[in-house]
Parts: structure tokens; C-alpha cells; sequence
């Protein structure tokens, strides 16, 4: 053999004894103890809860007020964004030639009914002298002519009374309802032109619609708080506010819409609230908050406990030294807390801290100190 090719290999077997020596080859990893726990025991407990949706604060009532008669606004009586009251004058449309026009069909009318009268009177006499034989049987007829004419003169000058007195009556403009009115649309000056011309929009505030959409198999469950079949419970319908704040006032449910959605699956829900104050706005956003109905007590474990897995949900169960990973499905959270519909039962040892060390299978210590509270914490990912 080859000298030098005798002395690598030597190199290289001493050169791994050494390496061994200092610790530098494979190592057996050292057994893992217990992983130490909190755990908690689920429970039934009162679970008072609210359901949120958001919401919309709307008028019960809101006209557009146009002008319904041609002119210019000669007087606007109001000052914007005040409450009316029903029959407030609003704005005067020139109301110079309607007064003009009005005037003058009441003097048609006056001189239609002077020649119904007179001709009234030649068909009596006529109708008299026929009955003698006095006069030609053509003369009355066109005495009868003459009166039916009259008579439809009349008719057609009242017509025209009525007419002018309506086109009197549009160029003042009253408030349909009490509400309150917003800006104007228009100046004093601005021409109107009939049918067309927005002067302003006028809604009702005291009370208040708040509209929101609920899913179509919350319908018989809305059903019954509209019919009042359902569970009576204090404060059932409340909204917070855009700010975050609670609306002093509780709702009632005004209407449910006639018919589902085919396309969202969704109907619509109206409730009313009083607005003495004049808090809520149309066109506000807000949160409708209903109260659960639900009488009896729920299985709420602490809501830190829960694992995410690919969209599914999970608690660790201890037994005995080991745990075992437990599917569930989620109801509400109600603080810290949540409610478990399906997977547990009352009694049963969950890991509440330490679960993101855990697998299915692994050996815990439990000796530690009970779980401590949190709030708002989501499912850790696991």
C-alpha cells in the first residue's frame, strides 16, 4: 500500500476520535417531561348575550316638496333645519296673478249664473204661453236650448273657480306633517317651475324607523317577537350609536318585510324608536342589538382554551396525565368567555394556558395555579 495514502487515512480516523471526543458526533435527544398546564372545568352559567346587525336610521315619513305651480319664491317663512308643525307655511310662490286668475273665475262664474237665471225665466214664461197655445212650439224649444246651454256655463265657470282657487291655494306651500325640515333648495327670487323644482325634504323625527336585515331563518324568531308570542324580555331591541355609545331608548318592532330576498336570502326588518331629543338622524348608522331569548343556562368555557384547525375548532380534555384533542362547535362570546354548542359536557378538564404546546396525546402537569381570566382573546392557531 501507499505510504501517503496510509497516512490520510490515519489523519482522518484520528481526526473523528477527536471530534467524538469533544461532542461533536450524533446525540440522542433528551425525553421531553410533562407539559405544564391551567386548566379549567366547564360549566352551565347564564349566558345573557345580544345578537348584533347593522343598521339604518330612516324617517317613518319623508315628503320632497316641489312647487306645483309656475312663478317666482316671494317669502320663505321658515328656518332651516327647525321642526314644523302640520299646516306651517313654508314658501310663497308670486301669488299676484293667481289672485288675478281667481278673481276673475269668480266673476265668470257671477255672470253665468245671471244669464241661467234670465234664461230661466224666458223657459218658464215660454213653457207657460205653450200650455196656452200662445206661441210657436219652435220659440220654447229654443228657449230649452238656451237654458241647458246656461247651465253648462255655470258648471264650466265654477270649474274654472275651482282651478284658480287651487292654483291660490299651491302657491303657499304648508308643511304636510310635524318633522323637521332641511336646507333650502331655493332662494328668494328663484323661478319654479311646476312639478319640477325641489324646494326641500321634510321628514318625520319622533319616533325614528331603524332598518336592518336578518338571515331568512331568523324569520320565525322575529315573527314571534312582532306577534308577542315570544318571551317577554326588558330591552329586547337596542342600537349603539356610531360612536360607539348606547342609545338611551329601547325599540319595538314597526314591520317585517313582505318577502324574502331570492338573491341574499335576507328580509328586512324595521323597528321604531322615540327621538324626543332628536338624536338619531335619517341616514345614521348603527348597531342593532337584540337580546338573546335564550332562558336556559349555556356550557361556557373561557375563550382563550379554543384552537384553531383549517377553520375548525378545538378544546384539549384532560385525562388523567394525558389530553385529548377535542373537536367543538362555537356559539356566541360573551366576554371572555364563549358558549360551546357540541364536543363538551359540564365537568369536563380543559387546558385553558399552555395549549399551543400541546398535541393530541401529550403528558401534562395540572399542579399549576387555576386558569387565569382574559378577555377578548381569539382561537390561538394551532
Amino acid at each position: 500500500m501507499n505510504k501517503s495514502i496510509v497516512t490520510c487515512v490515519g489523519a482522518v480516523l484520528v481526526g473523528s476520535l477527536s471530534l467524538m471526543a469533544c461532542g461533536g458526533g450524533p446525540k440522542t435527544p433528551p425525553l421531553q417531561g410533562p407539559i405544564s398546564v391551567t386548566t379549567y372545568t366547564a360549566s352551565l352559567q347564564p349566558a345573557i348575550y345580544y345578537d348584533e346587525y347593522p343598521g339604518n336610521i330612516n324617517a317613518l315619513n319623508e315628503v320632497q316638496i316641489l312647487g306645483q305651480v309656475s312663478g317666482y319664491v316671494t317669502g320663505i317663512f321658515f328656518k332651516e333645519g327647525d321642526r314644523v308643525k302640520k299646516g306651517q307655511k313654508l314658501y310663497e310662490i308670486d301669488r299676484s296673478k293667481y289672485m288675478a286668475g281667481y278673481n276673475q273665475a269668480e266673476a265668470n262664474v257671477r255672470v253665468a249664473k245671471a244669464n241661467e237665471s234670465k234664461t230661466q225665466k224666458d223657459a218658464d214664461r215660454y213653457i207657460y204661453l205653450n200650455k196656452q197655445d200662445a206661441i210657436a212650439k219652435q220659440t220654447l224649444d229654443h228657449a230649452m236650448t238656451d237654458l241647458e246651454n246656461a247651465k253648462s256655463q255655470v258648471a264650466s265657470a265654477n270649474a274654472d273657480l275651482v282651478k284658480a282657487k287651487q292654483d291660490l291655494s299651491y302657491s303657499l306651500i304648508d308643511a304636510p306633517f310635524d318633522g323637521t325640515i332641511g336646507l333650502s333648495q331655493v332662494k328668494l327670487g328663484a323661478l319654479v317651475s311646476p312639478g319640477q323644482t325641489l324646494l326641500n325634504t321634510i321628514s318625520s323625527d319622533d319616533p325614528v324607523a331603524v332598518d336592518f336585515v336578518v338571515n331568512e331563518k331568523e324569520v320565525a324568531r322575529f315573527t314571534r317577537y312582532e306577534s308577542g308570542s315570544a318571551k317577554q324580555i326588558d330591552s329586547l331591541f337596542t342600537i349603539t350609536l356610531p360612536d360607539g355609545s348606547p342609545y338611551g331608548q329601547v325599540g319595538k318592532i314597526y314591520v317585517i318585510d313582505r318577502a324574502v330576498d331570492k338573491q341574499t336570502g335576507t328580509i328586512k326588518v324595521r323597528l321604531t324608536f322615540p327621538n324626543h331629543d332628536r338624536m338619531l338622524r335619517a341616514g345614521m348608522s348603527c348597531i342593532v342589538r337584540v337580546h338573546s331569548e335564550e332562558g336556559a343556562e349555556q356550557l361556557l368555557v373561557p375563550y382563550k382554551a379554543v384552537t384553531e384547525q383549517m377553520g375548525e375548532y378545538f378544546v384539549f380534555i384532560v385525562n388523567g396525565k394525558k389530553v385529548t384533542e377535542q373537536k367543538v362547535s362555537l356559539g356566541t362570546t360573551i366576554g371572555d368567555k364563549i358558549i360551546i354548542k357540541t364536543g363538551l359536557k359540564a365537568g369536563d378538564v380543559i387546558v385553558v394556558d399552555g395549549v399551543q404546546k400541546l398535541h393530541d396525546g401529550s403528558e401534562v402537569n395540572t399542579s399549576g395555579a387555576p386558569a387565569a381570566q382574559q378577555q377578548g382573546q381569539k382561537p390561538a392557531a394551532h
